[in-house]
């Protein structure tokens, strides 16, 4: 028994070495990184050890404005492209002869250059001086617009920010589910209809519950992909977000770094722990949840 457990830590010891060389080690450092104030960069060294940074990082106007950004990023975008990949998938799973074709159709924008998916997006909601764009034209057939989404009020430029990144992110959704569809005992649903169940009951009673763990997977990595999102906005409203508006923890941690206002690690760090504690504090709520409503 002991040489089995021995074996069992050798085979496991060059993937702890790597986590522990490539996760544990860099968090330790960035935490340690987070608590030395006045930190000088060129000459590494610094004054003191405490909780000022945090306490700066907290009073920014600009880390506040990215803690907006961010939270109103994943209330909306998490559960709308979950739902939208659901039906979706539904919808999918109900044609099988093309069900194939379809599920390439929709994950080519997730296999597709975000800064390149950005661009056609900024260029079909962008105002110039010499076009409104296409969404605006749409809108004014409607008697609507036009609306500058770029430059435009916050508003704007928070909806096309959602729209972008449930694009982005719905084409990978939509393969998980579909497969999680595929995969449900259809003896289920043959017992259900013998008993004349509506298909609405069949899909909160059998459906839901039966792929209920590839829904809160989604949930729980669409919750951290939210939380990081950085390119999205950057595609759309290049790399000045703070002018914009529009930047996000993860671009904040970035300009604290390599930024116009770059050169403050320490600051970086301190973002970079809130971020990691807001992430954790998510994610084991997400799974408290799930353990309770999760079907196996």
């Amino acid at each position: 028994m002991k040489k089995q457990t021995l074996r069992a830590w050798l085979y496991l010891l060059p993937a702890i070495l790597f986590l522990g060389f490539f996760l544990v080690y860099p968090l330790i450092d960035v935490f340690v990184y987070s608590m030395e104030e006045g930190y000088n960069f060129a000459s590494q060294t610094y004054f003191g050890t405490g909780f000022y940074n945090y306490s700066y990082v907290l009073h920014d106007p600009y880390f506040l404005q990215a803690v907006e950004n961010t939270f109103l990023l994943v209330v909306i975008t998490v559960p709308l492209s979950t739902g939208f990949a659901l039906l979706i998938s539904l919808a999918l799973s109900s044609i099988k002869a093309l069900r194939d074709l379809y599920q390439t159709v929709f994950f080519l924008p997730y296999v597709t250059n975000t800064l390149a998916v950005g661009m056609v997006f900024m260029v079909l909601f962008q105002k110039t001086e010499y076009t409104d764009g296409l969404i605006n034209l749409m809108l004014h057939w409607f008697g609507a617009g036009p609306v500058d989404f770029i430059s435009g009020p916050y508003w704007a430029k928070m909806f096309v920010l959602c729209f972008y990144t449930i694009w982005v992110v719905m084409p990978f959704k939509i393969l998980i589910l579909t497969s999680a569809l595929a995969s449900v005992n259809p003896d289920y649903y043959k017992a259900a209809k013998v008993d004349g169940t509506s298909k609405t009951r069949i899909f909160w009673k059998i459906t839901v519950p039966m792929i209920s763990p590839m829904i809160f997977y989604l949930i729980i990595t669409g919750f951290i992909g939210a939380f990081k999102a950085y390119s999205d906005a950057v595609a759309l409203f290049g790399t000045d977000l703070n002018a914009a508006g529009m930047n996000t923890i993860v671009g904040y941690v970035y300009d604290m770094l390599y930024g116009d206002s770059g050169g403050f690690p320490s600051y970086a760090s301190a973002a970079a722990i809130l971020l990691f504690v807001i992430v954790l504090t998510i994610t084991c709520i997400n799974l408290l949840v799930s353990k309770k409503h999760v079907h196996y």
